[in-house]
């Protein structure tokens, strides 16, 4: 049960704005108009966040690699996108190490404690959503009306895919 609440955590984080449900099995979605071939990733430029685990940073990386071919990212758009793949994965790093941290202490945790370490995730949510949603508004902003029509319906289909009921396990 933890570590698939860890998975859906994990991916929730991530990418909330435009892959909610990464971790979670939801149809793969359709081909877009937009164009498929996609520019070479661009080295991500260092960060300051602790490394996500193997797992992690392997779905984050499939996730960029994914959205770019979607979005049809042109070389002319790279630094914005670079932008948007590095706050991604900051945003696995970060609620890595909070998952992790959470993790080594549940056991002894009194329930004040779980409810605090659970608000801080809260709040890590919040913070990595608003930085992924401003580094995307700047990526947005330079996409072509194609290439935003492409990304709105992604968006739409993702939200709605995850807005479905879940069964219980």
């Amino acid at each position: 049960m933890f570590t698939s609440s860890l998975a859906r955590g994990i991916a929730l984080a991530l990418l909330l704005a435009p892959s909610i449900g990464l971790a979670q099995s939801v149809t793969p979605l359709p081909p877009t108009a937009a164009p498929t071939t996609p520019a070479a990733p661009a080295a991500a430029p260092p960060s300051s966040s602790p490394a996500p685990s193997a797992a992690t940073q392997a779905t984050v990386d499939q996730r960029i690699r994914t959205l770019q071919s979607q979005l049809g990212i042109t070389e002319a758009q790279m630094p914005l996108w670079s932008a948007f793949a590095q706050a991604m994965r900051d945003n696995a790093a970060a609620t890595d190490a909070l998952f992790t941290q959470r993790a080594s202490a549940v056991a002894t945790m009194t329930a004040t404690d779980n409810m605090h370490s659970y608000a801080q995730i809260a709040r890590a949510y919040a913070d990595n959503t608003e930085r992924l949603a401003t580094a995307f508004e700047s990526l947005y902003s330079s996409l072509s009306d194609t290439q935003k029509q492409a990304a709105d319906m992604l968006f739409r289909q993702q939200a709605t895919a995850a807005a479905q009921p879940r069964s219980r396990r």
